[in-house]
């Protein structure tokens, strides 16, 4: 079994008072129901699951009257083994997109309060607007994700004790001696290749086979096409899938903004937006706005049109580029702007499961460019990626605003601090 954080988060969940029933969101197979379906055998004497894709029939239950009572007089009908305990069950509702009325029915069950209720679906952002009535107020929504580069660090075999002797390292801004520095790339890029979605990572674990992580990648990926054949509309399908397949091209460029043009020769915002924000809320992708000015809070200078999109896992971007791509990682032997484009998908990947909701500023002109902007006690940092040790100009630029404390310059070197700013190996993103 893969250790997961977020078991953790469900623990935290359980162990709430006056809690609302759970929502579990993101990407497929990043191991949604299984951690929760571990988690609930471990945690509850009764475990009632229902998977709306298994078992379309089970919709019947939450048709007509949605009263908590008479979904429960519903359950045991078509379900007449399970048993309700109060306090120690568990009702998990999995793949509820395929069940809009169930998601208006967390509402009635939040209120009723006699059993634990836990919502799980992949697709839910591109389905909402299916459901009759949103329970605004009495479902608590988390997203999941793949596995982050630490529990990669657990699967392969390090345990929590290296990690934080690790971490002292960052807490102290001391230089990592160079076997452990040099280690700790070497598991990074190893990363980078693998990703963190669960099938992908045992199969590595198990085999350390590069080909049949390749071969999993890419079924993932064609289970992700078959998502857009099912789930976008007619006119929407070929566009979904042409944008999502351009993220590759368009992290290989000098200026990584998302282009309309490199999906289709004069291809618009008119034509494709739709398209990236299913992309979106599939959670397929991840967008990153650019903002007019790096100030607190960000939100208020985001650029609606600009942005830059990232694979929701680094895995996943890797396998798009192609086998090949992998020894080129793992070797260290990846030159130009794919390698700067993979590199900022990493940290995105990285930052983004620490809790960061990111940004980037990159001036009209292009003379001041900065990759991430993230914001940390109501405080503005800029992080910038460097895949080697280049110059780093522009967070010297921004470094020179009173308004900003302090920043973070990412490179394959060591550990430094240079002023204002700090110095960190790729890895201990990890850590920000």
């Amino acid at each position: 079994m893969l250790k997961r954080k977020f078991y953790d988060r469900l623990k935290e969940w359980k162990n709430s008072e006056n809690k609302n029933c759970l929502l579990v969101k993101g990407a497929r197979q990043i191991g949604k129901t299984y951690i929760i379906d571990v988690f609930a055998r471990e945690n509850y004497s009764n475990y009632i699951y229902i998977n709306f894709v298994e078992s379309p029939q089970h919709k019947d239950i939450f048709s007509g009257e949605l009263t908590a009572d008479e979904i429960y007089k519903r359950i045991t009908l078509v379900m007449p083994e399970v048993r309700f305990v109060e306090g120690d069950t568990l009702i998990f509702l999995d793949e509820i997109q395929e069940c809009p009325s169930a998601r208006t029915a967390l509402k009635f069950l939040a209120i009723d309060g006699k059993y634990d209720v836990i919502a799980s679906g992949s697709l839910l952002g591109i389905s909402y607007k299916e459901v009759p009535s949103i329970p605004v107020g009495y479902e608590t929504q988390i997203e999941m994700y793949s596995l982050d580069f630490e529990e990669f660090l657990w699967a392969v075999g390090y345990d929590e004790a290296a990690i934080d002797n690790l971490k002292a390292y960052f807490d102290k801004k001391e230089k990592v001696p160079e076997s452990v520095h040099n280690n700790m790339m070497k598991l990074l890029r190893e990363y980078a290749v693998i990703g963190g979605m669960p099938a992908v990572v045992d199969t590595y674990v198990k085999t350390r086979h590069f080909g049949q992580v390749q071969d999993i990648q890419q079924a993932i990926l064609d289970s992700y096409f078959d998502d857009i054949s099912k789930y976008a509309s007619n006119t929407e399908k070929p566009k979904v899938k042409s944008c999502y397949l351009s993220v590759p091209k368009q992290l290989a460029k000098e200026n990584k903004k998302f282009q309309f043009s490199v999906v289709e020769s004069k291809g618009t915002a008119r034509k494709f937006g739709n398209s990236i924000e299913w992309l979106r809320d599939a959670h397929f992708v991840r967008l990153c706005h650019n903002v007019s000015a790096p100030d607190f809070p960000l939100t208020a200078y985001e650029r609606e049109d600009q942005y830059k999109l990232y694979i929701s896992d680094i895995g996943l971007l890797t396998a798009m580029y192609g086998f090949d791509m992998k020894k080129a990682v793992i070797d260290d032997t990846l030159k130009g702007n794919t390698k700067g484009g993979l590199y900022e998908n990493l940290i995105c990947d990285m930052l983004t499961k620490r809790g960061y909701r990111l940004c980037y500023y990159r001036t009209d002109n292009g003379s001041v460019e900065i990759e991430f902007l993230i914001t940390k006690d109501a405080e503005v940092i800029p992080v910038e990626v460097k895949a080697g040790n280049g110059s780093t100009a522009s967070l010297n630029h921004l470094l020179e605003n009173d308004n900003i404390q302090f920043g973070y310059k990412l490179i394959s070197g060591n550990i430094g601090v240079n002023g204002k700013k700090i110095v960190l190996p790729l890895y201990m993103a990890m850590f920000i």
